[in-house]
């Protein structure tokens, strides 16, 4: 879509170039979003492409991810065999449904931003752990942790002029064994209900839920709880209010679902471990 109110684009290629922060601005990433639909009130786009940032970082600390980076670069990725959770990465990356197009520039920092209860990036960098670095407008940086970067639907907890500069995820969190379910209510929908589940080697499970919730959420346990005790905290933990009511989904079935893949993947993270694999 032509964004006819837009009078420049700004293209910085270090952050000392990044302009001034005015009414009227927008961060461009891939654009996948901010090209979909009229936007009255945007003036000014600066292209965080411009600033070429690697899209992402591997060592023995984790994995980083420049908000920049994008699903096609995230799904190429080659990540060491020992960090078990390696096949969530694809499963969410898939979870964005679209072409090769779009997997091309549509980016990580940009689906995280964007704040949808049905962003799969949002789920992998929840289920992972991830810290949120951030650059501020007065030139400090801060980090932030995912479950309190995604506030609500297309509201985050950036400032004016803040940019999401990267995503880190430990590698203690890529070690564990996972476990993805996802459902839509057509076979090229928008999640209705995505839900993560890991297991640490010392058995702490922890159960990310996303998609049917308006914010996403994350459930630790020391153990694997029984069924009982986990629908309790499920229940605990989402209130009616906080299930997502849109045409991808009514908040009861939400509700269900949610309560039926948290059990299955209870069930598949309490059976022996498959080595490498994700269920």
């Amino acid at each position: 879509m032509d964004l006819n109110t837009i009078e420049t684009v700004v293209r910085p290629r270090s952050r000392t170039e990044l302009p001034a922060w005015a009414d009227g601005d927008a961060c461009l990433g891939g654009g996948t979003w901010l090209f979909s639909e009229p936007q009255v009130g945007m003036r000014r786009l600066v292209d965080l492409a411009a600033l070429g940032w690697s899209p992402h970082a591997v060592d023995a600390e984790g994995l980083t991810l420049a908000s920049t980076c994008t699903i096609a670069q995230l799904d190429r990725l080659e990540l060491p065999p020992g960090w078990n959770a390696a096949p969530l990465v694809g499963r969410c990356c898939r979870a964005l449904l679209g072409s090769f197009k779009i997997w091309n520039v549509a980016t990580v920092g940009g689906n995280v931003c964007l704040a949808l209860p049905a962003g799969p990036m949002i789920a992998l960098a929840t289920a992972l752990d991830a810290t949120c670095t951030i650059w501020s407008a007065d030139g400090a940086e801060r980090k932030l942790p995912i479950l309190d970067f995604v506030l609500a639907p297309q509201r985050n907890a950036l400032a004016p002029g803040e940019i999401l500069r990267s995503l880190s995820m430990p590698a203690a969190a890529l070690a564990r064994r996972t476990a993805f379910r996802r459902i839509s209510l057509s076979p090229n929908g928008r999640s209705g209900a995505l839900l993560i589940g890991t297991r640490g080697p010392d058995g702490a499970f922890a159960l990310t839920v996303t998609a049917s919730v308006k914010r996403p959420l994350r459930l630790a346990f020391d153990g694997l709880p029984d069924p009982a005790a986990l629908v309790r905290a499920l229940d605990e933990a989402i209130p009616d209010a906080l299930y997502h009511d849109d045409v991808h989904g009514r908040p009861d079935w939400r509700r269900h679902m949610t309560r039926h893949f948290a059990e299955e993947i209870r069930g598949s993270l309490e059976a022996a471990p498959s080595p490498g694999a994700a269920s």
